[in-house]
């Protein structure tokens, strides 16, 4: 057990925000709504428990457009904001409109629809924006929409956006031009890319498309999945690009969560499973209360009830 545990708990400075320390609840799902009485109490205790940053679990940019309202989301930021965490929220590239499918694939979409997305990308990060949200992170990762388009593998377009690295790039970097107008030039914009794909993409492509990313506004990489080798290692490449950078995998064991800080691989790390089964992690570890931590086995419980569409819980409870 890592004795030495300071680099989780030194600030970081990016833009006009500092983090308290290095720790990030990552985006996950949990079934409550995000605004119900259950939702806030759920991200409250999390923040309570002395993360750095939450960012919010994924949320569908045409449900922020058309059903969610500033005032709403402000009592979960204030709930967030009130224990000393930034916030952020992860925004889907998902719409409700008849004119738009659930889970679309690139090619099924055309231009116009292409613009509808993007222009909901805007209006839902402005959204945010007045609701107090220090951040917005669009979803590029983990195979849905924004990651497919990157991939060659998955994206079928003859057009503009399709064919060549530039092209497959477009789709993203559109998407974050839309978000900073919409969050405005002060607030965070963060980006969650998955940086190889088998027999589709390398990390050298997924380089020049982060390289990309920061120019058009992106302040932070959040870097997803990761090898289960060295911990931070797929994220490290990527901190020569300048931005800060989260890595995620398995970081609920302080062993790695500090080692990836402390060789340089990353600026931030992601404690996703290990904040359910635990809230008070960052604190327990703090205070050097290893033996007290309830810790994540790994059973899979939470998955199993998200796949249901039910509560996620955790049977360490």
């Amino acid at each position: 057990m890592a004795t030495d545990t300071s680099p989780l708990f030194q600030p970081l400075d990016v833009g006009d925000y500092t983090f308290p320390n290095r720790i990030v609840m990552p985006p996950m799902v949990s079934n409550r709504g995000i605004v119900s009485d259950d939702g806030l109490h759920w991200y409250a205790d999390r923040a309570a428990g002395g993360v750095g940053l939450v960012i919010v679990e994924s949320t569908a940019v045409g449900r922020v457009v058309r059903e969610l309202t500033s005032a709403d989301l402000r009592k979960l930021v204030d709930a967030i904001h009130k224990h000393g965490a930034l916030a952020a929220i992860q925004l889907y590239p998902m719409t409700d409109r008849a004119a738009l499918a659930w889970h679309p694939k690139p090619a099924d979409l055309d231009v116009a629809q292409l613009r509808e997305l993007i222009a909901e990308y805007e209006a839902a990060a402005r959204i945010c924006a007045d609701a107090g949200f220090d951040g917005a992170e669009p979803h590029g990762a983990h195979g849905f929409l924004l990651n497919q388009f990157f991939s060659p593998a998955e994206n079928m377009r003859a057009d503009k956006y399709g064919g060549q690295l530039r092209n497959r790039m477009r789709m993203g970097l559109e998407v974050v031009r839309a978000v900073r107008r919409g969050i405005g030039p002060r607030r965070l914009v963060l980006y969650r890319h998955t940086p190889v794909q088998d027999g589709s993409y390398g990390v050298e492509e997924s380089l020049s498309f982060a390289e990309n990313l920061i120019k058009e506004g992106v302040d932070i990489l959040d870097i997803s999945p990761a090898s289960a080798e060295a911990p931070g290692d797929l994220a490290e490449p990527f901190r020569h690009l300048g931005a800060p950078v989260i890595a995620v995998g398995m970081m609920d064991q302080v062993d790695r969560a500090v080692e990836a800080l402390a060789q340089g691989r990353a600026d931030l790390v992601a404690v996703g499973r290990g904040l359910i089964a635990d809230p008070l992690w960052p604190r327990k570890v703090h205070a050097g209360q290893f033996d007290k931590i309830l810790h994540c086995i790994r059973d899979d419980k939470c998955f199993a009830a998200l796949r249901e569409g039910a509560t996620v819980e955790c049977s360490q409870w």
